[in-house]
């Protein structure tokens, strides 16, 4: 029985925004690409793209045999998982995907595994490949592309691996022990390629090309070393220049989206509403920023997970959030407001007024507490410092969000920025604002401050 990897990926500009897939079949014995497929597909999310290149890969690999075995590897979590039907699939756009990717094979042929993404950059050049070209105003050609030079230097490199690559390797020996019995083969590669060629070029608008043989493509890498460098070049300076979290080959982070909850009744009066006052519901402008936040975000189509504080404001505004994503909501207590003590329901300057030396202390040291017994500000760090660790192992790869109060979302974006306590007091932070922030698995972080509420409104 003949084995296929498939490596597949997709990506959207603006999320959405102009979006395109790649994807690529590899000989599961030697590591050799047989098939490359790439589309630009127009606006979409980067889950849409992300299905739509497991697709163009399942498809491409059938038509090559359609009885052989198939391992995935993507660097989507959320595709894997749901095609592992260890993760309910509860958007609209992804139901009718993945239920049509199910199809194309049984389902005892196929496998999957997921993949950090520097181990996926065959398919993520190609994806990128067919956005540059959209953005164009034309569709990707395999005589364009740069991703199969690149793949074709690799292989020269370790040509004294003929037995292909150590994650080869291993999927290999896991089919030994686990492939059904096998199948009746449906012709050699050349003719399973020239259907591919056939069915997918023809038939939906994506470009594939079948591989030439080892020694064609490796005097090719030879003859077009130089511009290969070059397109290299190229793409390392889109990549430190482009819009996105980090360089692609950082791996896929954890991403806490922070949302602030709607506006309560104290909210427009600027009193000090903590985890220790009377603890109030959204008021009925509140209620209004949730619902549009909520709208605004199952448009993005990017959150898998939503975590909430437990105070009423927060939960009451990841409630509504939740109707529209179709999500549930978790609690984490860690993510609650400062106890400012007996300065809760207090405007600033009746603080100012009663307690004038502890306000002045507090404002020029993190660790002094609010007047009776309230919560520093360094107390509060440490705890979300904790809260952050544990929800980005939990998270890892991922986009949840986390809807909490000013002085946690301040917290989380001040230690993501490496800035001093002080800083604190010189963001601002609107009811039901958006801001996020991206953790890798080296340790840095990425921050992205929205805090725009027109869309609120």
């Amino acid at each position: 029985m003949r084995e296929f990897i498939v490596e597949a990926d997709g990506g959207s500009r603006g999320n959405p925004g102009p979006a395109g897939y790649g994807s690529v079949v590899l000989d599961a014995a030697t590591g050799e690409p047989l098939v490359e497929a790439a589309e630009y597909i127009g606006i979409a999310t980067n889950n849409v793209a992300e299905y739509r290149g497991l697709l163009a890969g399942l498809r491409a690999a059938h038509q090559l045999d359609p009885s052989a075995t198939v391992h995935v590897r993507m660097d989507s979590k959320l595709v894997i998982e749901q095609m592992s039907g260890r993760w309910k699939i509860k958007h609209p756009d992804m139901k009718p995907l993945a239920a049509e990717a199910s199809r194309i094979f049984p389902p005892h042929q196929v496998t999957y595994e997921w993949i950090p993404r520097e181990k996926n950059k065959h398919a993520d050049r190609l994806a990128n490949e067919a956005m540059d070209a959209g953005k164009r105003g034309e569709q990707w050609s395999a005589a364009g592309s740069t991703a199969e030079l690149d793949a074709g230097a690799a292989r020269a490199a370790s040509v004294s691996e003929p037995q292909g690559t150590p994650e080869v390797a291993a999927v290999k020996a896991a089919r030994t022990a686990t492939a059904p019995e096998p199948q009746a083969a449906s012709g050699d590669a050349a003719a399973g390629a020239a259907r591919v060629r056939a069915a997918l070029a023809s038939g939906r608008g994506a470009e594939v090309t079948a591989a030439e043989s080892p020694r064609d493509r490796t005097a090719e890498a030879g003859r077009a070393e130089g511009t290969a460098k070059s397109a290299a070049d190229v793409r390392a300076s889109r990549v430190v220049a482009g819009p996105g979290w980090a360089p692609a080959d950082m791996g896929a982070p954890a991403t806490f989206v922070l949302l602030r909850h709607g506006e309560t009744p104290l909210t427009p009066q600027k009193r000090f509403s903590g985890s220790g006052g009377t603890n109030p519901s959204l008021s009925d402008v509140g209620r209004e920023q949730a619902e549009r936040a909520g709208a605004s975000l199952a448009r993005r189509g990017t959150v898998q997970a939503i975590v909430a504080s437990p105070l009423a404001r927060t939960r009451e505004t990841a409630g509504i959030v939740a109707r529209h994503l179709g999500l549930e909501v978790s609690v984490e207590d860690e993510i609650r407001e400062t106890d400012f003590g007996a300065w809760e329901g207090l405007t600033f300057a009746e603080v100012r007024e009663r307690y004038p030396d502890d306000l002045t202390r507090w404002l020029s040291d993190p660790t002094v507490e609010p007047s009776g017994g309230g919560e520093s500000f360094a107390a509060t760090a440490t705890r979300i410092a904790a809260a952050r660790d544990k929800l980005v192992a939990a998270y890892a790869g991922r986009t949840v969000l986390l809807v909490s109060h000013v002085t946690p979302i301040k917290t989380f974006v001040q230690l993501a920025l490496g800035a001093p306590p002080e800083a604190l007091f010189r963001m601002e932070l609107s009811a039901a604002s958006l801001s996020a922030v991206a953790y890798y698995a080296d340790g840095n972080a990425s921050v992205r401050l929205f805090n725009d509420t027109s869309h609120l409104r």
